[in-house]
């Protein structure tokens, strides 16, 4: 396919406005006519057209008539489907040297027909192709369900990195757990957060492929025995008292222009015997299904709560379910080809996509020694030299640990090895002159503080390759904190990764009009290179361009203006200033310091209401944990400011606020484009990279931000003059922490933030509860756990700084041009190139 026609199929797909009417996501993709649309293939489109209707008729086994939008989609995506079996044939004849295996809980994939198209360059094929047939691309694109198969950046990045996986040409292998309901559909009642089932599987996947013949028997609970195998070796053989199957269920990921498919390799539970007969035959109806429903729940839902016991035993069961079927598959695999399992370190690197997988060490020496009968020993140089970790938070409340009952209760092979694991480990500290107890203690695999507990990032550290952080930042913490110890007896062991985004995704299709632009004014190998997007600094002072580039951002304001109406009941004005944080309600990400600055903003409108005040749209978007009572607290707290503040007609245009419910990567993808202003302003040290910083900037919004993660190498990158610090940086909050009574005093020396939060502890945003907010307000007068108190008055005064810059327009535009001028660095594919050279060790064409 030529570049001219992928051109054509990646800039053209917003040729009209797109958006069903259910569906105003749909809707952001503005109409762009700046470059004529290239003529498509008369055949390639009856082709596609006649594979549609023969779907329809006989996959879906509906008529035209009688179609609903969804059949509509289904039958639009097995269409292309086909495609994508026939570019897989292509690109995968042979038996590559090495493959790179993934293993995440989280894949937050969102919707596939849009990145499906655009990689196989078939958008302005498949568009003709429907309206022959009556039927709007738009339409079709808006019946796709979210696979919400992730809580947040952990999904999204891994999702980014397979596709990018398939862009470069690396062969590859993605693991995760086929969840029945994702991540939960978010409502408001009366401004509390409602939880129900995300139901994207209700009318099927058109896009999977069932491997029945890729089933693994997965065990749980039993006990150990011993046999002698030959004079002086024993071998222990686990005996689980529970199975269940692990049904492989395939996904294709089409890298850019189709010249790759990789294989997204989902796990399904199911129960070895779907009902006892002899209970249901006895009257025992319920009963004789238990164990199927009790399987089954293993993938029913994304992280189930584990603020009980029977919740933590779940997950750990997720999590060891996943990760074994995994292995025992690559295994089978390499075997098949390769013959030896000895060689696995030679055609194989498996990824551990944070602490989830970490049972991956002990089960993998489980497969190799049991299974494949390798000594221990030998077992160990292969599971070290294969196994690579990746580290994404240093809160000590994310780095999971795992009671020692219940891991020797639901994997008693598997604490035995971790057992010799951490014994060998202890016994080569006291031969090199370590003994002492405290540095024992904190390399110690078993945490003996607070009850016994598996520490499965130490696991993890010690049973990986390497092990790297996804910033500069965070590495760097990563090696002074949680695994200083560690570090120190292996210093090369941990190294830099920085996280990165797909372009296809979050430029090419979340924002084609701007796309379209970089095309016109650099040239087309802008889409296979990001780096030519440098090109577009110089224009950042030609008015002509600087115009363009204003109305196309203008389109994307107006059409998410579209969506903040349908979905919020508010109206906002397309030319104020969109100040955007959206993404995981967490206390460290720090949505209550944009609260509480938004009542402080909001006090000095109504203060001085003759003021020529920055018109601003705050909008936020995130879910909090069913569990996470504060973050949902705050929740709560700005949807009440934003009913107090859109309903005051003293404050009229000048401030608006919004929360957007049920965030999800389609809107993501809305939202983005459309942004001014970008809030990334975690407390500094906590947050390990963030991704959506990067989509933001790329974009053309300015950030907001503390130096924290991914946001010091985006300021190196863009230039301190074209993003806007604030507050204290990881050092300054280490120091000012170990302060006494810093949160008091804070607060004594900022009057605004005093009035901010006694405005809220009075019950002004909650009359019919006045105390309703009070444990917001008394944690951050007598704990504040995350420095807001201390960084407020530094943040009021970068929200004034930008109210400046935002009336310069002139100004502002060249700065959001450099923005997207200067983000090309932060491409997926230069991080997965560099996993591949330094990390995995696989050549890349």
């Amino acid at each position: 396919m030529g570049v001219s026609k992928v051109l054509n199929d990646v800039l053209t797909r917003a040729s009209g406005k797109e958006a069903p009417e259910h569906d105003a996501t749909t809707a952001a993709r503005p109409a762009t006519s700046a470059v004529p649309a290239l003529p498509v293939s008369g055949d390639a489109v009856a082709d596609l057209r006649e594979a549609i209707r023969a779907k329809l008729a006989f996959a879906i086994g509906k008529s035209p008539e009688t179609a609903r939008e969804r059949d509509w989609f289904a039958a639009t995506a097995l269409a292309l489907r086909d495609r994508i079996v026939a570019a897989c044939a292509a690109s995968n004849r042979t038996v590559p040297n090495k493959r790179v295996y993934y293993l995440s809980l989280e894949f937050l994939i969102g919707r596939l027909l849009s990145d499906a198209m655009n990689n196989l360059g078939l958008v302005e094929t498949t568009r003709a192709a429907l309206k022959d047939l009556g039927v709007d691309l738009g339409t079709v694109e808006g019946a796709e369900p979210d696979a919400a198969l992730g809580n947040g950046g952990l999904g999204r990045l891994a999702a980014c990195f397979m596709e990018s996986m398939a862009s470069i040409g690396l062969p590859a292998y993605g693991y995760g757990i086929r969840y029945d309901h994702g991540l939960f559909r978010q409502s408001f009642e009366n401004g509390w957060q409602r939880e129900a089932p995300e139901t994207w599987l209700a009318e099927g996947n058109p896009w999977e492929f069932a491997r029945p013949d890729a089933t693994y028997t997965i065990g749980f609970g039993g006990h150990v025995t011993m046999s002698m195998v030959s004079e002086g070796v024993i071998r222990r053989n686990w005996q689980p008292a529970e199975t269940v199957k692990a049904v492989a269920h395939d996904v294709p990921v089409v890298g850019w222009k189709g010249r790759t498919v990789n294989t997204l390799r989902l796990w399904k539970a199911e129960a070895e015997q779907p009902v006892d007969l002899a209970q249901f035959n006895g009257g025992d109806h319920v009963g004789a299904v238990a164990n199927r429903m009790r399987a089954e729940a293993i993938s029913r839902v994304l992280y189930p709560s584990d603020s009980t016991s029977a919740g933590q035993e779940l997950r750990l069961r997720q999590e060891y379910f996943f990760t074994s079927a995994s292995l025992q598959d690559l295994v089978r695999r390499h075997v098949a080809e390769r013959g030896d399992v000895r060689s696995l370190p030679d055609h194989a690197a498996i990824q551990l996509n944070d602490t989830h997988p970490a049972i991956a060490v002990p089960e993998l020496m489980r497969i190799l020694l049991e299974d494949h009968g390798l000594t221990w020993d030998d077992a160990w140089h292969v599971t070290t030299n294969t196994l690579n970790y990746t580290n994404h938070t240093l809160l000590p409340e994310a780095l999971e640990t795992w009671p020692v009952e219940l891991m020797e209760r639901l994997l008693p092979r598997h604490m035995q090895i971790i057992y010799l694991i951490n014994w060998m480990h202890l016994e080569e500290q006291a031969k090199n002159g370590r003994s002492d107890a405290a540095h024992l203690a904190s390399v110690s695999l078993i945490d003996e503080s607070h009850g016994r507990r598996v520490r499965m990032g130490h696991l993890a550290f010690h049973g990986s390759r390497r092990v790297n952080g996804v910033s500069a930042l965070h590495t760097e913490l990563m090696r002074k904190t949680v695994f200083a110890d560690l570090h120190a007896l292996d210093p090369d062991k941990i190294v830099n990764k920085t996280n990165g985004i797909t372009f296809r995704r979050w430029f090419h299709n979340a924002n084609p009009g701007l796309t379209r632009l970089a095309v016109e004014a650099v040239g087309a190998d802008v889409l296979d290179n990001p780096e030519l997007l440098k090109g577009l600094d110089a224009l950042a002072q030609d008015a002509s361009f600087v115009e363009r580039y204003a109305a196309v951002r203008r389109g994307r304001k107006e059409a998410l203006a579209e969506i903040i109406y349908d979905r919020a009941g508010v109206s906002v004005d397309p030319s104020a200033l969109f100040d955007v944080q959206i993404k995981r309600i967490h206390e460290y990400k720090r949505q209550l310091l944009n609260v509480i600055e938004t009542v402080a903003l909001y006090q000095a409108i109504k203060a001085e209401p003759h003021k020529d005040w920055t018109p601003r749209v705050k909008i936020f978007g995130g879910k909090a944990a069913p569990s996470y009572t504060q973050a949902k607290l705050i929740i709560k707290l700005a949807c009440d400011v934003a009913r107090a503040v859109n309903d005051d007609p003293e404050v009229a245009d000048r401030l608006k606020v919004v929360f957007l419910p049920n965030y999800s990567v389609s809107l993501a993808e809305a939202i983005i484009p459309a942004a001014d202003l970008s809030e990334q302003i975690s407390t500094a040290g906590m947050e390990a990279s963030g991704t959506g910083n990067m989509k933001f900037a790329l974009n053309g919004a300015l950030t907001v931000g503390t130096l924290d993660g991914a946001n010091i190498e985006i300021r190196d990158h863009v230039g301190a003059e074209n993003i806007f610090i604030f507050g204290l940086d990881a050092a300054g909050v280490q120091a000012r922490a170990a302060e006494p009574h810093y949160a008091r005093d804070a607060i004594w020396n900022s009057p605004r933030l005093a009035a901010a939060l006694d405005m809220i502890a009075s019950g002004r945003f909650s009359p019919e509860e006045p105390n309703r907010f009070r444990p917001l307000t008394d944690d951050l007068r007598h704990r504040d756990q995350y420095l807001l108190t201390v960084d407020f008055d530094d943040y009021w005064r970068a929200q004034r700084e930008i109210d400046a810059a935002w009336n310069d327009p002139a100004a502002w535009w060249k700065r959001a041009i450099h923005n997207t001028a200067r983000m090309a660095w932060f491409s997926s594919d230069r991080s997965m190139r560099e996993y591949a050279e330094e990390i995995w060790r696989v050549r890349v064409a």
